[in-house]
């Protein structure tokens, strides 16, 4: 396959009007890079860190209404432009334009094409041009940019190279080593963990070497999800880390209220009492809420004391830091476009930009011919295979950006409910609490509800301080046990106990873990339960200084309880249905019954399990 031309390339992707016809310098180059297109697209499309390794001075960039604006300094001469938001197809091409309110140049216009060539080789076509503001402009453009095809030729051998030994792409020497003082803190909240708590060492130390060496890219925002599969370590063991080193000044948290368009944080807290509960993305235009359970997502940051990590960018790297998004094309009044991204099997997601209107496309197995999606119209396209055609069509009078995304959101993000459902974060930040009108909602949680059977005999035979001691004696044992099943206790409620788990079986394997504990023939305790469960989403909210749960789930997991007696469990289809659950109990006594409510439209199906 023979490369592109200027001509050819600049057909498929041609300047913008605005600036088509002004005089300008242009480069094409073409590299063969010994990589397949998967694995090349996520080093291409990070151009921040393709920029900083090809030696690209460093930019900043500031959002100024709905526009992003970039500055920096080369030669020490200030240039300043609006970054204009960039078209891609993933995997396939992508195109950048920069226009200059001060600088060498009027407008810089980049296209880079990926072409598979075999398995593992892929052709990359680079091409710049730019209009320059005048003769010393032309000049500096002139001497500058051809100095970059020897940079990316170099950039590319090591990318490959690194690659092939497994290494991180981009590899950058270690930073100069930390003061003394620095050392010494980070010593003694190295004993504290060690010693202080029940965590692993090794994690420990992986976490605390990386600290000390790692790439301040990647050490800015840690996202704790994504670092245990990077490490191949077990995620809980190293959120529990996470959580401790928090605690002891290594780390700080932060709760950012996320867009639901970009996905990007656009409002960052340092406590849970300050989350708001409605947030705007000035970029993407668009008004949201805490609503959704992927609107807030928990991360980390290293400590100041410990390393100052700045804040560093070598260019927007939109396609990058929007992963979610394959395809993003701008379209002028009466335009129209056809693409056929690379999807796979799934859901997608339609919009325009600023729209709230969505349509979506399934993809699978099949023939889907070409499907068109006008601007007019809200998206309503049916399922077509995994590489489908789409014809997008402008039909407004006014320019529109089409965006095709993913539905389902990464699941490297840490959210609420995993934190709230964790019985080691609301002992450690027991401080945290909700805005009085922020609801959050936290997707879909299993909650259980204990009940002492018989409890008001037994203040009235036993007398209300031996009553309580009992009480409270039954509360220090089964805690234990919903930690020990990775939930979390919401609160008590007199002799009963409300929990939460994000795994229905978890909340199962508690219960019979309950009941065994307190089982018929103890002695040495007249205490016996029944539970209830019941699977759904819920929402969180503020009670007094508390963060408790609240909910149509929350409520008909209470209710489900009097479908129980002593040493038995009332647990809804959703429970019953949950990955593992009838797997776990395919031994056991089960039966079906039925919650009736004039509430309710139709009975409820419940399961009920007799533990003994």
């Amino acid at each position: 396959m023979s490369a592109l031309t200027v001509e050819q390339l600049l057909a498929l992707h041609p300047w913008p009007a605005e600036f088509a016809t002004q005089p300008r310098i242009e480069w094409l180059w073409h590299f063969e890079v010994a990589l397949s297109l998967e694995q090349l697209w996520p080093i291409i499309s990070d151009s921040s860190r393709m920029n900083r390794a090809l030696g690209v001075q460093e930019m900043k960039f500031e959002d100024r209404g709905n526009e992003r604006w970039g500055t920096s300094s080369p030669l020490g001469l200030e240039q300043e432009w609006l970054e204009v938001p960039w078209n891609w197809v993933t995997g396939q091409w992508l195109e950048s334009l920069r226009v200059y309110k001060r600088g060498f140049s009027k407008a810089v216009w980049g296209v880079f094409v990926l072409t598979p060539l075999e398995a593992k080789k892929t052709r990359v076509s680079v091409y710049f041009g730019a209009v320059p503001r005048n003769w010393f402009g032309k000049l500096i453009n002139t001497l500058g940019f051809p100095t970059l095809e020897k940079d990316f030729v170099r950039v590319f051998k090591e990318v490959t190279a690194q690659l092939d030994a497994l290494k991180p792409v981009f590899e950058l020497p270690p930073p100069e080593g930390m003061t003394a003082a620095q050392e010494a803190r980070m010593a003694q909240i190295r004993e504290k963990l060690v010693t202080g708590h029940d965590l692993d060492v090794a994690l420990i130390d992986k976490l605390l070497e990386w600290i000390r060496t790692g790439d301040e890219v990647d050490l800015f925002r840690i996202q704790i999800r994504e670092r245990a599969r990077v490490w191949n370590v077990n995620e809980l063991e190293l959120l529990r880390v996470a959580l401790h080193a928090t605690r002891e000044g290594l780390l700080d948290i932060t709760w950012d209220l996320i867009c639901p368009h970009c996905r990007g944080p656009t409002d960052k807290v340092d406590s849970l009492g300050e989350l708001a509960s409605k947030g705007r993305c000035e970029v993407c235009e668009v008004d949201f809420g805490s609503n959704t359970p992927e609107s807030v997502e928990i991360t980390f940051h290293v400590h100041p004391t410990v390393r100052e990590i700045a804040v560093r960018t070598f260019c927007s790297a939109e396609p990058a830091k929007k992963e979610h998004i394959r395809l993003q094309r701008d379209l002028e009044p009466g335009q129209s476009y056809e693409v056929s991204p690379k999807l796979g099997s799934g859901r997608w997601r339609l919009r325009t930009h600023g729209s709230t209107a969505y349509g979506s496309l399934d993809t699978g197995a099949g023939a889907s011919g070409l499907l068109e999606w006008r601007a007019s119209q809200q998206p309503k396209l049916q399922s077509g295979d995994g590489a489908p055609t789409l014809k997008l069509i402008n039909d407004s009078t006014e320019p529109k950006r089409f965006v095709l995304e993913a539905a389902g959101w990464s699941d490297y993000a840490l959210r609420p409910a995993q934190l709230f459902s964790l019985q080691e974060y609301r002992d450690l930040f027991s401080e945290d609490y909700l805005a009085a009108d922020v609801q959050l909602a936290i997707g879909e949680q299993t909650i259980l509800f204990t009940d002492i059977v018989g409890s008001t005999a037994m203040y009235a035979q036993r007398g209300d301080p031996a009553a309580f001691m009992e009480v409270k004696r039954h509360f220090t044992e089964v805690f234990p046990l919903v930690a020990k099943h990775r939930g979390a206790v919401v609160k008590t409620i007199g002799d009963a106990i409300m929990a939460a788990y994000t795994d229905p079986l978890d909340a199962v394997k508690t219960c019979a873990e309950i009941h065994a504990l307190f089982h018929k023939d103890r002695a040495d305790s007249p205490t016996r339960l029944r539970i209830s469960l019941n699977t759904g989403p819920c929402i969180a909210v503020k009670l007094n200084a508390s963060i408790d749960y609240f909910g149509q789930t929350v409520n008909l997991a209470a209710k489900l309880q009097s479908l129980a007696e002593g040493g038995e469990v009332a647990l809804s289809d959703t429970v019953w249905n949950a990955r593992g659950v009838k797997d776990f109990l395919s031994t056991r006594v089960v039966e079906d019954v039925a919650y009736e409510s004039k509430a309710l439209a139709a009975p409820v199906p419940v399961k009920r399990w007799k533990c003994f």
